[in-house]
């Protein structure tokens, strides 16, 4: 028997998409915000299809995207974000609720809700995942979005 296969492809076809990225450690999401604008650019997107939207911090990501998820307007929220550990626990109740909060925002929206948010020990590890030795998760996330709007599509018009 053969299967069928359903697939999103990476191509930005005049889908509109949102960027929220907290301005807590700015230095490394600045460089997460680049690498999801040169994504969306390298696969089709335009300038006037994106909007960002800054947040304080990780935390209120969560609020944010479920607020745009929600509006219509959108066929993709990116959340972009760095927690890095420090002396204390409070990375580990940042970390859990921001996840959390952005995955049930994409659950209920029916909007693909990525999570772009580093979870690193230290600011040489964000560094890395911010465009250095490990690529730029910003972009990663950006792609992730391209490839779930085609999927879901592809869905809905197998199904039609």
């Amino acid at each position: 028997m053969k299967h069928k296969l359903i697939e999103g492809d990476l191509l930005v076809r005049d889908a509109s998409f949102a960027i929220v990225v907290s301005r807590w450690n700015e230095l490394i999401t600045r460089r997460l915000l680049e690498g999801a604008l040169e994504t969306f650019r390298r696969h089709g997107g335009s300038e006037e299809n994106i909007t960002v939207l800054w947040v304080p911090g990780s935390f209120e990501l969560p609020l944010v995207a479920d607020r745009l998820a929600k509006s219509g307007k959108y066929k993709a929220v990116c959340c972009l974000g760095a927690v890095i550990q420090g002396s204390t626990m409070h990375h580990d109740y940042i970390n859990h609720q921001v996840a959390a909060g952005i995955m049930r925002c994409s659950q209920e929206s029916g909007v693909p809700v990525l999570f772009g948010v580093l979870t690193c020990e230290t600011m040489e590890q964000a560094m890395d995942r911010a465009g250095g030795k490990v690529g730029n998760k910003g972009g990663e996330a950006a792609l992730a979005a391209i490839e779930m709007v085609n999927l879901l599509q592809s869905i809905d018009q197998s199904q039609a």
